[in-house]
């Protein structure tokens, strides 16, 4: 068995999102073949990603349906000089404030990492940094002779937020430069190390905050939460078009706060609206990541610093799951679109 024998072989295994076989959109890097072992590297760059463990599975079992011993890796290029060890930058954000932006945050990192990825939270809500209360976080940062910043880690997920820099009740009054200034050394400085995801709760609306991360930091795509209401609906838009000025891919639509089911009666009440954020993903020609209802455990999860994402028997749970998997679905797919 040589190479282009393996080569023909993965010829047959489909990309499930971009419709055609793995080597013909250059998704296969190397082959290599040592007796019945076939070592193949591929071209994923969205780990635990379920679609591209699809992948991989289906690469595994092409292989051994021919009598080989599969041996796979996975491989893309990163060459950001400043995170170049994180493979995939996220933003988090929205038009407004009071969507649960940074549940929706702090939920797909955590699931992420409860998948097995390797995970950085980053809380760039400068003036109402929340995250570390999320995670119920005791531990701060520690800063090395080299004056970098070793970030605390909770539930497998590395943190930095603002809210370890400042007292609890102090007020953070800055202008737009001090701004840039602490944002720029909050991912400079910090020893992130090797990430499959670094996610960025980013303040809502379209300010000084967003403009640095845009400006300084290698997104690789973004995230946008709403609730089904109107009036989010139209701050989202906003949000919407400050990524497109600045050439940065949306990942697609996350809408918040669906749909209460009464824990009482058991009826459904759309207390914000309802369809809202899947309409305008529609309208915007974007995917829509899911649906979260609007559960009491959500709030309970993030005053008492355990992500809802993390129960396992809870429906809620399994909708913020869901939303972390395509999350990282459309992360992968963004990635192997850049090499066609």
């Amino acid at each position: 068995m040589t190479p282009e024998d393996v080569r023909d072989i993965l010829r047959t295994v489909e990309d499930p999102d971009l419709g055609d076989d793995i080597v013909s959109l250059n998704l296969v890097n190397d082959i290599r073949v040592e007796g019945d072992t076939a070592s193949v590297s591929l071209a994923l760059g969205a780990p635990y990603a379920p679609n591209e463990t699809s992948i991989a599975n289906r690469v595994r079992d092409a292989l051994s349906d021919e009598g080989l011993t599969p041996d796979i890796s996975a491989h893309t290029d990163t060459d950001s000089s400043v995170l170049p060890g994180v493979k995939n930058v996220i933003a988090v954000a929205s038009g407004k404030g009071g969507v649960g932006k940074s549940t929706v945050s702090v939920n797909v990192a955590a699931g992420l990492a409860d998948r097995g990825a390797r995970v950085g939270l980053f809380d760039a809500d400068i003036y109402g940094p929340n995250v570390p209360r999320m995670v119920d976080a005791d531990d701060h940062p520690k800063a090395t002779q080299d004056d970098t910043i070793v970030p605390p880690e909770k539930y497998g997920m590395k943190l930095m937020s603002m809210a370890f820099m400042v007292g609890d009740d102090d007020p953070v009054i800055w202008r737009g430069p001090m701004v840039h200034k602490v944002i720029t050394q909050l991912v400079e400085d910090v020893e992130w190390g090797n990430l499959d995801y670094l996610v960025v709760d980013l303040p809502p609306g379209t300010g000084d905050t967003q403009l640095t991360m845009l400006q300084t930091v290698p997104l690789t795509g973004a995230v946008v939460v709403t609730t089904p209401q109107n009036v989010a609906i139209d701050d989202a838009r906003k949000g919407l078009r400050m990524f497109g000025k600045h050439d940065t891919p949306v990942l697609g639509i996350a809408e918040n706060m669906s749909t209460f089911t009464c824990p009482d009666c058991g009826g459904h009440h759309d207390i914000f609206g309802s369809g809202g954020g899947e309409e305008f993903a529609d309208d915007n020609d974007l995917p829509f990541l899911g649906s979260l209802p609007l559960d009491p455990r959500v709030r309970e999860g993030g005053d008492g610093g355990r992500p809802i994402v993390l129960d396992q028997d809870s429906e809620t749970g399994d909708a913020f799951r869901d939303l972390a998997g395509n999350v990282a679905n459309m992360t992968g797919i963004l990635n192997r679109r850049s090499l066609q």
